[in-house]
């Protein structure tokens, strides 16, 4: 396997990291003032969250770094053509981290609901988003030689909502919908736990719906290898177990298929994708493959050492953040916090 082929591999890894735990917490935090009734309940919910929202974010940043390295025409590319729903993306997830860091500054519900808000359209505003840029990438996109020699993005704003796009945009906002009640449901007890599980259940549903729909749709018009099947038709049967599992109350095993399906899914679009990395909309035009587009093979081989040095060292760290936060919460084990502090930093210890 070349270098190239590799670092493809490792950069789906890392999005596949990032939308199975930024997943749920984009469902969580959108979910926040659907499941939590009240202060009590919302302040349970967000502790949830609290010491994890901000290591899930890292992924993406890992993700954005190495594509920057490891192939830097995709890069160049991607952001330029792409500019406004990134940065859509970029003000909503800093709109998020901001409401997570000031919602408890002030005591007056009328501030606190107003931060409930912006981390409610922070959260699903990236995870519609996401979904519409990726299917852009794998449907393909205009680009054009520059005089320079390079290909460059040659569409607009308005090429990127396609009906196709708009399809995975809704398919990624449901399933991390789904995403994060299972993990609500896992995460707490009483009342949050209850409401969770019960609102999972038509979440699925309507995610299984659009997913199907969406990945039948990349399968037959975007891709040609045959072994892509595999991940959609094991995905749609994860996705079923996950709902059976939660109306069982198995909320592990909810959870950990429905953090299947989102694994199986990304792999299918990025199977289809391969060896390109941004096609042209015009499969007969040239576009950019992991070959053109990357960097020297020096600079793979380096990039490949140092991840194979640091990479378990980070996902050993992460595992040890999950095990050390993994009780269940209810608002009746939430302390009032002291006046000026984080909710989830008091009461996440």
């Amino acid at each position: 396997m070349s270098f190239n082929s590799l670092w493809f591999i490792l950069i789906v890894v890392l999005w596949v990291g990032y939308f199975v735990l930024e997943g749920f917490d984009f469902g969580v935090g959108s979910l926040l003032r659907v499941i939590g009734r009240d202060e009590g309940e919302r302040r349970a919910i967000i502790t949830t969250l609290g010491p994890l929202w901000d290591g899930n974010e890292v992924w993406v940043l890992v993700a954005g770094g190495a594509t920057f390295a490891a192939f830097p025409e995709w890069y160049a590319t991607l952001f330029s053509g792409f500019y406004l729903p990134l940065l859509l993306i970029l003000v909503a997830l800093i709109l998020r981290g901001v409401a997570f860091e000031y919602r408890s500054k002030h005591a007056d519900m009328t501030w606190r609901t107003r931060w409930d808000y912006a981390l409610i359209i922070g959260s699903a505003l990236p995870a519609l988003l996401w979904g519409v840029a990726f299917a852009n990438i794998v449907r393909g996109v205009p680009l054009a030689e520059s005089a320079q020699g390079s290909i460059e993005y040659a569409g607009g704003f308005f090429n990127l909502l396609n009906p196709y796009a708009l399809l995975g945009g809704l398919t990624t906002l449901t399933l991390f919908l789904t995403h994060g009640c299972m993990f609500l449901a896992l995460k707490t007890d009483g009342t949050i736990r209850e409401r969770a599980a019960v609102l999972a259940r038509p979440l699925g549903v309507v995610a299984a719906v659009f997913a199907v729909v969406f990945l039948l749709w990349t399968q037959l018009s975007y891709s040609d290898r045959a072994w892509t099947w595999a991940p959609i038709l094991i995905a749609a049967a994860a996705l079923l177990a996950g709902l059976v599992f939660n109306q069982r109350r198995r909320e592990g095993w909810a959870f950990a298929f429905t953090s299947l399906t989102i694994v199986l899914a990304v792999v299918a679009l990025f199977g289809a994708l391969y060896p390109h990395v941004m096609p042209n909309i015009d499969r007969a035009l040239p576009g950019l493959d992991v070959f053109n587009a990357s960097s020297t093979q020096y600079t793979l081989k380096t990039m490949t050492v140092v991840a194979v040095v640091f990479t378990p060292i980070v996902l050993a760290y992460q595992a040890w953040t999950y095990w050390v936060f993994r009780r269940r919460l209810s608002a009746s084990s939430i302390a009032q916090p002291e006046a000026g502090t984080l909710d989830y930093v008091v009461t996440g210890r």
